[in-house]
């Protein structure tokens, strides 16, 4: 059973919730067998909902016996949470704990098994208590132990249990950070651009992915899981895209998707993940535009990427499943946060051609904020120029007794890493 309140948004941006909670639900191998939502001004503090309504679930629930677990809207508090499950007699998840049990199903990779980790014990402490209130019975004895129960006692212990597993957790997820940027490392020195999709979940990224790397990828083989499902990917991937006809080779980096209301817990779980695309020369940013909601998840997104720190990366807006929407227009696409001046490309992940014209607008992207410049390359520096052909465009133009004498098309960073061999 799936339970939505109401505490005054407009009517689409509740009923967009609840089509997500279901599609959630669904994500999580859940069957929804029926649907209950409630007006209320605000949030019941104690039950979240009121007493009136869980009366009516409680009902509900007494006389459809297979229905066995009550997913809510929105975050429960640990006091909200105890009191639902007891008042309710059936297992009760709100969305915070629906979004981990999908996350934890589908981390493939061991960083994202530690973080998806680590996220559910951070959850899970606070709310220690109303799991355990029925344990939680004064104890009758005398002594210093006389007020406090059995359900108290296994608190404290699974406090501290918990507690030990996520300062285990931290230390194995600082090591593997220290080897993330370990490989971002290597990957700056290799001078290639770095391209990164972003977007709503279930918008295509990983289509996308697979679309470039069938045509044009290093590893063609190396094709992600793409599927018509919330979340189906969580696992960071990154693939060399070779376009040919002597264009430079780029990296293209899968990241997690984007969800509204994405529990805070999840977002600092996953910071070190989604700060990669803080690291890129040039930000995909997909959009589904067969969702009628696309502009809003557009909107969350664009939030999404200013709040770690990757709002000012250059983008271009990708409106990806035209196919399934034949009577979208491209000049009626608009979201807060985009700029008119802002590219912009509308396609289908599933037409080759489609692919071959992305390619082109992500090499325009990233060659926009190159410049042609002429270096002197001393001979005891002969490494530079093989690096610099990797990627950039580099005309040899003569050798001299100074050294080798080339022009070259460089992005800002190549400008900063060789400024001592730019000629004056």
């Amino acid at each position: 059973m799936i339970v939505g309140l109401n505490t005054g948004r407009p009517a689409a941006a509740f009923e967009k919730s609840m089509k997500e909670m279901e599609a959630l639900a669904e994500a999580a191998s859940f069957e929804s067998a029926a649907v209950f939502t409630q007006n209320l001004p605000g949030v019941n503090t104690g039950y979240y909902i009121g007493s009136g309504k869980i009366s009516e679930i409680r009902a509900y629930l007494e006389m459809n016996g297979d229905v066995d677990l009550v997913l809510f809207d929105n975050q429960l508090s640990p006091m909200q949470l105890g009191n639902l499950n007891r008042m309710l007699g059936a297992e009760v998840l709100d969305r915070t704990a629906l979004i981990l049990k999908i996350f934890a199903a589908r981390a493939r990779t061991r960083e994202a098994a530690l973080q998806v980790d680590y996220a559910r014990l951070k959850y899970l402490l606070p709310r220690l208590k109303g799991m355990h209130d029925d344990l939680g019975r004064q104890g009758g004895t005398s002594g210093a132990m006389s007020n406090r129960g059995a359900g108290e006692k296994k608190i404290e212990l699974d406090r501290r249990r918990i507690e030990q597993q996520m300062a285990e957790l931290r230390r194995d997820l600082e090591e593997v950070l220290r080897e993330r940027e370990t490989q971002r490392k290597a990957r700056i020195r290799a001078g290639l651009p770095r391209v990164s999709l972003v977007g709503y979940t279930n918008a295509g990224k990983s289509t996308i992915l697979n679309a470039l790397l069938k045509g044009y990828g290093a590893d063609e083989e190396k094709q992600v899981l793409e599927k018509d499902m919330l979340f189906a990917t969580l696992d960071t991937a990154t693939r060399r895209i070779e376009p040919g006809d002597g264009r430079k080779p780029f990296l293209l980096t899968d990241t997690v998707g984007f969800i509204d209301n994405l529990p805070t817990t999840l977002v600092k779980a996953f910071r070190s993940t989604l700060e990669e695309s803080c690291y890129a020369d040039l930000l995909l940013i997909v959009s589904d535009v067969s969702d009628p909601d696309f502009r809003e998840n557009l909107r969350v997104t664009i939030s999404t990427l200013s709040d770690i720190g990757a709002g000012g990366i250059p983008r271009l807006y990708v409106f990806n499943k035209v196919d399934l929407a034949p009577d979208f227009m491209s000049r009626d696409i608009f979201a807060e946060g985009m700029a008119a001046e802002d590219h912009r490309i509308t396609m289908s992940a599933k037409d080759p051609a489609d692919a071959a014209r992305l390619l082109d607008e992500i090499g325009e992207c990233i060659n926009a904020g190159r410049k042609m410049c002429e270096m002197l390359i001393p001979y005891t520096e002969g490494q530079v120029i093989p690096a610099l052909m990797a990627s950039s465009d580099v005309e040899i133009l003569e050798y001299t007794e100074e050294g080798t004498r080339i022009r070259a098309m460089l992005a800002e960073e190549n400008r900063r890493r060789y400024a001592a061999f730019l000629a004056e």
